[in-house]
């Protein structure tokens, strides 16, 4: 478990540079359009590298407003606040800010870059549907990925992605109205505009990869573990696979926190799912049972 930890950590690093170098590369496309000097090309860098600490720190906020998720306090839930907070206790973390989302679908994510600064969510649907056992388990997995870092590997990712496509819808638009004095080069830039807009939702697809299957099947380890009653994730997952976890209000760039896909079954984005089969986590539990 700690060494999954470590390794989240170096991942983290990976992650970081190798965005770096494709940002560094779709900001030279950026100065080159213009015919820039590399003092222009450095200050692109710098203000990219600006842009994605910004986005790093509102990360949290922003996966949070787009799902529409609301803040509540132990007066709001106690049968929910009391389960993470003693869920917390028991792995050692900061009782993070807890959130419910108006949605008939059961489905949970965790989010913020550190234990420090994390968060929880809850779709109303999920607290209709779990008994407190269900929903303990649920929580220890989405609290498992805080207590992994898991959860700072993705906020990177959003970050960066947020630069790329930034960039890239830049180069986009000053090709098709950039004017007659680029109009010799036009062409050449246009097709490299397009390519690196079409490469960007790619990588964010990647980088949500990146929070892999392996993750969550880590942190369905990390339930099972703290809770010591693997019975009660099975049977969570049963339920939801019976039940569906897609979402009323869905987006792609924050699917990779949920507990379960929250997309529809015939989303391009579940060809690069991040999220394991339910079937074969159920079975990665049930072997954990057997060798218990």
């Amino acid at each position: 478990m700690y060494s999954q930890i470590a390794a989240n950590k170096r991942r983290t690093i990976i992650v970081l540079i190798g965005f770096l170098v494709f940002v560094a590369l779709v900001s030279w496309l950026f100065v080159k359009y213009l015919n820039g000097t590399p003092d222009l090309f450095y200050g692109v860098i710098i203000g990219s590298l600006f842009y994605a600490l910004i986005t790093y720190y509102s990360g949290a906020k922003m996966a949070l407003a787009v799902s529409g998720a609301r803040q509540i306090q132990k007066q709001d839930n106690i049968r929910l606040w009391r389960i993470i907070e003693n869920l917390s206790i028991t792995d050692g973390l900061p009782m993070p800010r807890v959130y419910i989302m108006d949605d008939p679908s059961p489905n949970a994510f965790a989010t913020g870059r550190d234990p420090n600064h994390a968060a929880v969510c809850t779709t109303s649907g999920l607290l209709e549907m779990m008994n407190d056992n269900e929903l303990q388990a649920v929580f220890a997995h989405e609290l498992g990925h805080i207590k992994n870092y898991d959860i700072r590997v993705s906020m990177i990712a959003f970050a960066l992605t947020a630069v790329i496509s930034l960039l890239a819808d830049i180069i986009l638009r000053l090709t098709w109205f950039g004017g007659e004095d680029r109009e010799n080069g036009n062409q050449i830039f246009l097709l490299l505009g397009i390519i690196a807009a079409i490469l960007a939702p790619i990588v964010a697809t990647l980088i949500q990869l990146a929070v892999s299957r392996q993750r969550e099947y880590l942190a369905d380890a990390t339930s099972a573990l703290t809770t010591r009653y693997p019975e009660a994730l099975i049977s969570a997952l049963q339920k939801i696979d019976d039940r569906g976890s897609v979402l009323k209000k869905q987006n792609t760039a924050t699917a990779h926190l949920f507990f379960v896909n929250p997309l529809k079954a015939h989303s391009l984005a579940n060809l690069f799912s991040t999220h394991p089969p339910i079937k074969a986590r159920i079975i990665r539990l049930r072997e954990m049972e057997t060798h218990a």
